[in-house]
């Protein structure tokens, strides 16, 4: 059962079962944080758990958005507050005005006035793709808050085979005609998530779309984001130096058909640095969508470890 309610500009969505069942709530929240034209509006997604619940960040993918973790943070949320930004240039935050500031440094400020907003001590953090990179960064700096990290199918090592995969599809803008359409762009353009049940794409598709200048149906994504991808030859990008920087216990996440965290490539971040504990999805690429219970319950238990 979903109840939606307005209360003070934010959106509540409450689900409950049966008598007995905790009653969990996700609020649609906004953060004005500051961008290199000024100040941009952050949407994140705020999965409320029990009072004084710890805080898990999620953080996804290049060119997705916060609502591809509902079924990880409402699993979570029995234990955890979960936060879920949907970063710059995607879902309801805000675009920049050129292509040429979505960046790291922009990622990094944007996650530490959220951090700073949250006023709590320390954060797990979950990252899928781009969003575990960002983990990794911050977790590398002085004092990070970051107590553990779950790397979601990426690494310290960018495979140019993979980058130049993404380098395909980022940045195009395709129009649709219906939600349908848009579905089906993307079960071809994410197979790699897995074996997704139709609900589980429809929850995608729901999310996935915006309406462009021109009144069609569009990705919920900034196109300029995928300039950086079209400046040259993509090459390997080395990510070693900050991660054996880390010193929280760190999860990565393998889809077993990953082009993008190489077998070997995961092998020596279980070796170097903090010694990563590496969990193997068979059947998935790039990169799991964390909608699988056996991939949520990888993540719980890492998480609850502690």
């Amino acid at each position: 059962m979903f109840l939606f309610l307005r209360r003070r500009r934010e959106m509540v969505i409450r689900r409950g079962g049966d008598e007995g069942e905790a009653l969990m709530a996700m609020r649609a929240r906004n953060l004005p944080v500051l961008g290199p034209q000024g100040f941009l509006n952050l949407a994140y997604w705020d999965w409320e758990g029990p009072p004084g619940a710890p805080v898990v960040i999620c953080v996804h993918g290049l060119t997705r958005n916060g609502r591809d973790f509902d079924p990880l943070a409402e699993a979570l949320s029995a234990s955890f507050r979960v936060v879920c930004p949907d970063m710059p240039g995607r879902g309801r935050s805000d675009w920049l005005d050129g292509g040429d500031g979505y960046g790291f440094p922009l990622y990094l400020a944007v996650v530490a006035a959220l951090y700073a907003r949250l006023d709590v001590p320390t954060v797990d953090w979950v990252g899928t793709s781009m969003g575990g990179l960002i983990g990794m960064l911050f977790a590398g700096l002085s004092n990070a808050p970051v107590r553990r990290l779950v790397l979601n199918d990426i690494g310290p090592l960018l495979p140019k085979e993979g980058l130049e995969r993404i380098a395909q599809t980022v940045g195009r803008d395709p129009a649709f005609a219906s939600h349908h359409e848009l579905e089906a762009y993307l079960r071809e353009t994410y197979a790699g998530f897995g074996r997704l049940s139709d609900e589980q794409w429809a929850h995608l598709a729901a999310h996935s779309g915006r309406t462009r200048s021109d009144g069609r149906l569009g990705l919920a994504y900034d196109p300029r984001i995928g300039e950086p991808f079209q400046a040259g030859p993509a090459e390997d990008v080395d990510f070693w130096p900050f991660y054996e920087r880390l010193q929280n216990p760190v999860l990565v996440l393998r889809g077993a058909d990953s082009d993008l965290l190489r077998v070997r490539d995961a092998a020596r971040m279980a070796l170097r640095g903090p010694g990563a504990q590496i969990i193997e999805f068979a059947g998935v690429g790039h990169a799991p969508a964390l909608m699988a219970p056996d991939q949520i319950a990888a993540i719980r238990d890492f998480l609850v470890a502690a």
